[in-house]
């Protein structure tokens, strides 16, 4: 019988920070599994390294379910972000071991394609509203059937969701960036701007936009409110999901589809929100809610109350992960789209494989497994480099939500 040989973590900057677990049977089989907590790393690492790793070793790695529930169930202090990513790690190994020893992709373990390709939504942004018309048009032209809509608040600085370079990636600085913001300029200004682009560009598309926690629910449903007309595919996180409850009062002001759970981390965690219909899209992610064989539970319950998936992809998740998304993607009934960012091109030097982007579409790689790689030596260009997603602060100089 084959067993676990050992489980490596390596963590590596190229482009961004990642954490990338690797574990090897005894029979020669590799696995990755993607543990990237977006300025939290070195906390999943060690959660890895020196709790998980060992108990790994000299097991069954074709008893994925087992192995979770060990993990999860066998462990007195459950869930949270770090323990979830760890566990999302390693379960994402898992299968991408299973996949290679039966010889297929992982989406065929999964029952097979339930449809020929994964729609995905890229960010267009600016800091004013011309440049963001230019940047949907650019993605437009790339072959997007779906782009997300950012712009820079006038006179705000700091502002949510505007790239600077080629690759949107908040976790910038070493030491948290203090911007500032400001909740009405924002009610001021976003309803316009993507009124605009409905104007220039129509509605033969999918357009997103993400609200990113910033507002009250009663907030959140005046601005739900006031850009139904621009038939929004969603709005992303409009309030703290912490209250479930208050995602009650948006529903009952807007029909306006709400889209939630990119930094929720179970079943449990989106429970309700499911169940009470009070969501239409849930956002959880391989990555962050513990793998490929708890996020499927996620995607069933949400089947069961029409809730489709819209997981997050953004660069704070490697290949690895995105991939395992595509695969589940692929398979599950409800999906709804797939958030695709890319990623910067050192990132791709490290990273081989995966996913490939045609009109509009995601595919994943028909190799065994997940289809990704993963360079060590390459990685080792790349050295750890500190880097933390920025504060937000009212202009009277309180935290507000980030």
């Amino acid at each position: 019988m084959s067993t676990i040989e050992r489980a490596e973590v390596f963590v590596a900057s190229p482009g961004r920070t990642f954490v990338t677990l690797r574990i090897t049977t005894s029979d020669g089989v590799t696995g990755l599994g993607d543990a990237t907590l977006n300025g939290r790393e070195l906390a999943v690492a060690s959660y890895l390294r020196d709790h998980l790793v060992p108990l790994l070793v000299g097991r069954d790695p074709a008893r994925v379910e087992d192995i979770w529930q060990y993990l999860y169930r066998g462990a007195y202090w459950r869930r949270g972000p770090v323990t979830m990513t760890a566990i999302s790690a390693v379960d994402t190994a898992l299968w991408d071991i299973k996949g290679k020893t039966a010889g297929l992709p992982v989406y065929q373990l999964l029952g097979g394609r339930s449809r020929d390709g994964v729609l995905a939504y890229s960010h267009a942004s600016g800091t004013d509203v011309p440049e963001l018309l230019d940047d949907v048009q650019r993605f437009l032209d790339l072959g997007y059937r779906a782009v997300r809509a950012q712009a820079a608040v006038p006179d705000v600085g700091g502002t949510y969701g505007v790239r600077k370079g080629r690759v949107y990636e908040p976790a910038a600085t070493a030491l948290p960036d203090e911007q500032p913001w400001d909740t009405q300029a924002y009610l001021n200004f976003a309803p316009g701007y993507l009124a605009a682009v409905r104007e220039r560009f129509g509605f033969g598309f999918h357009l997103l936009h993400d609200v990113h926690h910033r507002l009250t629910p009663l907030e959140a449903a005046q601005f739900g409110k006031r850009v139904e007309d621009c038939r929004l595919f969603w709005m992303e996180d409009p309030t703290p999901a912490e209250n479930q409850e208050a995602f009650r009062l948006i529903r009952q002001h807007t029909t306006t589809p709400v889209a939630v759970g990119e930094n929720l981390t179970s079943i449990w965690d989106v429970q309700h929100l499911i169940t009470e219909q009070l969501v239409d899209y849930v956002r959880t992610t391989v990555a962050h809610a513990g793998g490929l064989t708890h996020l499927r539970r996620i995607f069933d319950l949400a089947a069961l109350y029409q809730v489709r998936t819209g997981s997050h992809g953004a660069t704070d998740l490697s290949p690895i992960s995105l991939a395992a998304n595509v695969h589940l993607d692929l398979a599950v009934p409800n999906f709804g789209i797939q958030e695709y960012m890319g990623h910067a091109e050192e990132t791709t030097e490290v990273f081989h494989g995966g996913v490939t982007f045609a009109d509009g579409m995601l595919h994943p790689a028909e190799e065994p497994g997940l289809g990704v790689a993963y360079d060590e030596k390459a990685a080792e260009r790349f050295p750890y480099q500190a880097r933390y997603l920025p504060v937000a602060r009212r202009l009277d100089g309180s935290v507000h939500d980030w």
